[in-house]
């Protein structure tokens, strides 16, 4: 599974498609604006919040959350002690923890789960500007978690970035 995510997907208060390899609009991202944090939902077609997205307010470090139905799912920071300065930790509820390494800032990175390959996130295979994929490795992978995931790490390294 491909999709194509329009780099202008982490404007807060602007709202986003984002389309399989086929052009069909599948996910909604709503920036939500006048917030004291950054918010992002994914809804499918029929406007249900499929992924809630927010910065974690009191955090030593930046911190994104992802919920489901008003769950935690996982919360995901930058990795302590890597050599990695693009290297991110997903920790799910459930104990499981996915890496996130390579370019963040150029949109050429990998998610992957005790060594194994989940999803690649590239501009290189794109010729639209502005646009990069989110490729599903595995089939029974979450797109929508695995996308949420790409933005908020997207969103951390250019938080970071500002701040340098």
């Amino acid at each position: 599974m491909r999709f194509l995510v329009r780099d202008r997907i982490l404007g807060i208060g602007d709202d986003w498609w984002i389309e399989d390899e086929h052009g069909r609009k599948v996910y909604l991202v709503d920036g939500k604006a006048m917030r004291l944090r950054d918010t992002f939902e994914l809804k499918d077609t029929q406007g249900r919040v499929l992924i809630d997205i927010h910065q974690k307010m009191f955090a030593l470090r930046d911190t994104m959350v992802i919920e489901r139905d008003g769950e935690v799912l996982a919360r995901i920071r930058r990795k302590r002690l890597s050599l990695l300065r693009n290297h991110y930790r997903v920790a799910l509820v459930d104990g499981t923890e996915l890496d996130v390494s390579g370019k963040i800032l150029d949109r050429e990175f990998a998610v992957e789960y005790d060594g194994e390959l989940l999803a690649v996130i590239s501009r290189r295979w794109l010729t639209v500007r502005d646009t990069y994929g989110v490729e599903i490795v595995r089939e029974d992978a979450d797109p929508a978690l695995l996308i949420a995931v790409a933005v908020c790490v997207i969103h951390l390294a250019e938080k970071e970035g500002e701040e340098d």
